[in-house]
């Protein structure tokens, strides 16, 4: 298996080998990059009592949205709506918010020529049950009700942040298990996503005109990154994890998804190497979601890029979904004027360099690092067998960096955990099947195997 891109330089924000077209005219990854706009209620309790509230809440933020994407001449958006969980458990109500939604996307384009997409994100709520039940019962048809509903009603785009081998995961992070994370990865949520996305894909083949976005590893390694930003855990771990995650992310795109990948996905990059899919990011412009050490250099690769999710509240320029709107349009306006001007590689470069050996999270995301990551993924059969090998490819690259002198660890015991890791990866078996059993033993209380196929 080949990479879709040749080389680190063709690694650029913009530009990806396989373009999506979607909803009014967009192409995502055919040269430039549009902003992606998440936006989401202040605190309200979501009733049916409140539900004429919160439709107004919705009609508000995309009209102001919209209002300043035109005023900005933006050249496309695209807007995100990420339902509630009690929107996804009452799949009506997550449909009626995309019907409005698209129609302001509708109407934007018709009277401005707004090129524009809607991604619609449903939330996984398979995880109701202890432990969770994946594939049967009533949240799962709950879920793909909410799919349903969601692409008849105007969805241009379908994502989800899956949850599948997350209960493992969360343990393993919290007691440093590292062999209890490869497989968390590795085992479990490699074979949810296969299996997700394959019911996915279908929903959206069956429309003939919804594209098949992407997932995110955002409850794996992005809870890594937050534990590590409150220094509950060590830094190299929440990247080594990053790298990991990469596949399972990928087995979405094994099974059709197409791209845009998710925002919060920062494995992104490795994503786009392999497949020449477009990817969405976000970095210093969602700081009103989260925090994190990967700012700049997370768009030095993006097609979309993203403010993450903002609420709808009041700031003294305005709301913070159009005020976010702007902030987004000028990043967006600086990438693309870069490509026009022919100083792309240049600027990619500039936001790799000020992120890239402050912290060992973006030491491995740089076009280098990414491609190496993932030329060592497609040299690899098997899921488990790649997750390792990725892992060990991620450890020696900080080693490394470190040995240089590019990188220097926090402290002492980032070094000491640097050292463990490798060595728990080498401790490893060759076949997931005595991982299993090891695993069965010592985390079979919390998961479900028949949620896996594993039984």
């Amino acid at each position: 298996m080949r990479l879709a891109v040749s080389t680190p330089d063709s690694l650029v924000f913009g530009w990806s080998p396989k373009p999506v077209a979607c909803g009014h005219s967009l192409v995502i990854g055919d040269g430039q990059v549009y902003p992606e706009v998440n936006f989401t209620l202040p605190a309200i309790e979501i009733s049916q009592s409140t539900w004429g509230t919160i439709v107004g809440q919705y009609e508000e933020m995309a009209h102001q949205i919209l209002r300043r994407a035109v005023a900005l001449k933006v050249p496309g958006i695209v807007l995100e709506f990420e339902l509630l969980p009690a929107m996804t458990n009452q799949p009506e109500w997550g449909a009626e918010i995309t019907a409005l939604l698209a129609g302001h996307l509708r109407r934007a384009h018709e009277e401005h020529g707004l090129r524009g997409a809607l991604r619609v994100t449903p939330t996984d709520i398979r995880d109701q049950a202890k432990p969770p039940v994946l594939r049967r019962g009533e949240a799962w048809a709950r879920l793909r009700r909410s799919f349903q509903l969601c692409i008849e009603a105007g969805a241009d785009i379908v994502s989800i942040e899956s949850v599948g081998g997350k209960e493992v995961h969360d343990q393993a992070l919290m007691y440093g298990d590292v062999r209890g994370s490869v497989f968390a990865l590795g085992v479990l949520a490699v074979r949810d996503m296969r299996w997700l996305w394959g019911e996915i894909t279908a929903l959206c083949r069956a429309s003939e005109r919804v594209v098949p976005g992407g997932d995110s590893a955002c409850g794996f390694a992005n809870t890594a990154m937050q534990l590590a930003h409150q220094r509950m855990l060590p830094e190299v771990l929440a990247a080594v994890d990053r790298a990991m995650s990469a596949v399972r992310s990928l087995a979405a795109f094994e099974a059709g998804a197409v791209g845009p990948s998710k925002d919060c996905a920062y494995e992104g990059p490795i994503i786009k190497a392999i497949t020449g899919c477009p990817i969405s990011m976000e970095g210093k412009s969602a700081a009103c979601a989260h925090f994190s050490p990967l700012g700049n250099i997370a768009s030095a690769m993006c097609d979309l890029w993203s403010n993450e999710s903002v609420q709808n509240v009041r700031l003294l320029s305005g709301n913070a979904p159009e005020a976010f709107t702007e902030l987004l349009a000028y990043d967006c306006r600086l990438m693309n004027e870069a490509t026009r001007s022919g100083g792309a590689l240049t600027l990619r470069d500039w936001l790799t360099a000020s992120d890239q050996w402050l912290s060992p999270q973006a030491a491995v995301l740089s076009p280098q690092a990414v491609w190496d990551l993932a030329q060592v993924i497609v040299s690899v059969e098997g899921d488990y067998q790649r997750t390792v090998a990725v892992a060990q490819a991620a450890v020696r690259l900080l080693e490394q960096s470190v040995a240089s002198g590019q990188l220097s660890l926090a402290s002492k015991k980032e070094r000491q955990w640097l050292d463990r890791i490798s060595r728990e990866l080498e401790a490893l078996p060759a076949d997931e099947s005595a991982l299993l059993g090891e695993m069965r033993e010592k985390y079979g209380e919390i998961f479900a195997p028949s949620s896996y196929g594993l039984d």
